[in-house]
């Protein structure tokens, strides 16, 4: 008898008990012959062999891969559907050192996530891409893929991918092989035992082009689905091999390795004690809050209208004024298609304390600029705020007891200043007389950076004095 034994492990870097299953601790939530675990395999071993355990930081997405974080004994970050990617070029630029791997699916890079992973290859974003190509949607019941082949039925082509109502099949790897950008690119298959070792050897050097610093590397594996596909895993794994290989074939689509030298390190970030300056903030903002309320402050604040009436730039106002006072602020814009007369409404946070969403749901200060923004908002207005409306009256069908509601016709009164233009501003004026949330030289401070012309800022300066004085001061709870 010979006196060694041959040994099969498990890679380090693959954690020793799966805790997703607290009953079968040893056992993925793939299916039996899903090409899945045999990848994750193979990039644990890559990763393993090469000793980057510690530095590896592995994006998964959405789909049948989102469970990754419970195998991979490395840094894990999950990203939303498609942006596995984006996520990933994020990472790199913020750790340069780290070796960083998207793990996704077909239906996640292919379909929603096709701009980001054309993009961050055209780059040549200095990441490794591990994509999984089984043709279908697997974890959504099994719809039409980029991939899916033709004639293939899916739940969404049950008569067959036809080529002329649903394209042809979306061959990633050539698609992106014809930008600059990519340096390695390789399609390999898990059709048989020598293509799954022809496959550790394609993530292998993917990554290693990586820890080199010679840009983008990106393996498209040909990978079973036997649940989906309706076939047990044997004839599964021979349909890799008889038909997908026949519609994507296997082999390097991109080798630039000879021909790419070291990325260069990017520039440091600033320190920050640069960024007023290259923010373009005032150099004298206090070091604590300023504002005219000694009680904790959340302004919770809806502005909305139609696009063209100074919406954003009056939520860009009150966002300003609050940071330069010393508050945390936020400011979330969000409008239609459209550039003029669209729907438009911004959403704006000011805070004593640290701003926990920019997201404004249930408001406790609406600034309606019309009367469709007045009714689809007034709703969510919480009991105790304010309600600042551009219209001579409330509408009877809109009026609440429980609210503080202001309306006045601010438009008019920005057009007997000299234009209609300055309805914002006027609205603001009677915002800040109403709330007292925030001090007169702040604000004038914002409107002199966000206002470069002069005659519109002189303008703008008389329409926030004609605000304050059509509104009487008032304090108010906040919420």
């Amino acid at each position: 008898m010979p006196d060694y034994a041959l040994l099969h492990e498990k890679p380090e870097c693959l954690y020793e008990d799966y805790e997703r299953k607290g009953e079968l601790r040893r056992q993925t939530h793939y299916c039996p012959g899903c090409g899945h675990g045999i990848v994750h395999k193979l990039l644990a071993e890559a990763i393993t062999d090469l000793g980057i355990q510690d530095r590896v930081i592995l994006i998964s997405p959405v789909g049948c891969s989102v469970f990754a974080y419970y195998y991979f004994d490395v840094g894990n970050i999950q990203a939303a559907h498609g942006r596995a990617a984006a996520v990933a070029t994020a990472v790199k630029r913020a750790h340069p050192e780290a070796v960083v791997i998207s793990y996704q699916g077909d239906g996640d890079l292919a379909a929603i996530g096709a701009a980001e992973i054309l993009h961050c290859a055209n780059r040549g974003e200095n990441i490794t891409t591990i994509f999984i190509n089984n043709a279908i949607y697997g974890m959504t019941g099994g719809q039409m893929a980029p991939t899916t082949l033709l004639g293939a039925k899916t739940t969404t082509t049950p008569t067959g991918r036809d080529f002329h109502h649903d394209g042809a099949p979306m061959k990633v790897g050539e698609m992106l092989s014809a930008l600059d950008g990519p340096t390695y690119i390789e399609r390999v298959s898990l059709g048989d035992l020598k293509r799954i070792l022809s496959a550790r050897k394609a993530i292998r050097k993917a990554i290693e082009t990586q820890m080199k610093g010679l840009g983008f590397s990106l393996v498209e594996v040909l990978s079973p689905c036997p649940t989906i596909w309706k076939m047990d895993p044997v004839d599964a794994q021979k349909h890799v091999h008889s038909a997908m290989e026949t519609s994507f074939p296997l082999g390097v689509k991109c080798d630039r390795i000879e021909l790419r030298s070291p990325r260069a390190a990017g520039a440091a970030p600033p320190p920050l004690t640069e960024l007023p300056r290259l923010l373009r903030l005032p150099l004298d903002m206090p070091a604590g809050v300023e504002h005219a309320v000694n009680e904790p402050l959340d302004w919770r604040i809806r502005v909305a209208g139609f696009g063209g009436q100074g919406v954003l730039l009056l939520g860009q106002l009150l966002a300003e004024a609050g940071m330069d006072a010393g508050l945390h602020v936020s400011w979330l814009p969000s409008y239609g298609p459209e550039m003029r007369s669209g729907t438009s409404n911004c959403h704006v946070r000011l805070c004593s304390d640290p701003v926990d969403s920019p997201v404004v749901s249930r408001p406790n200060a609406l600034l309606a600029l019309n009367e469709p923004s007045l009714r689809k908002f007034i709703g969510a207005v919480e009991p105790h705020g304010v309600v600042v409306y551009n219209g001579t009256e409330i509408p009877g069908d809109c009026r609440r007891a429980d609210v503080r509601m202001v309306a006045e016709p601010f438009a008019e009164i920005a057009d007997s200043l000299g234009s209609a233009k300055a309805l914002n501003v006027v609205m603001l004026g009677a915002f800040l007389a109403l709330s007292r949330a925030l001090p007169d030289s702040r604000v004038e401070g914002a409107l002199r950076r966000l206002v470069k012309t002069e005659r519109w800022l002189e303008l703008d300066r008389r329409a926030l004095a004609a605000g304050r004085e059509r509104v009487p001061a008032e304090e108010f709870a906040h919420a």
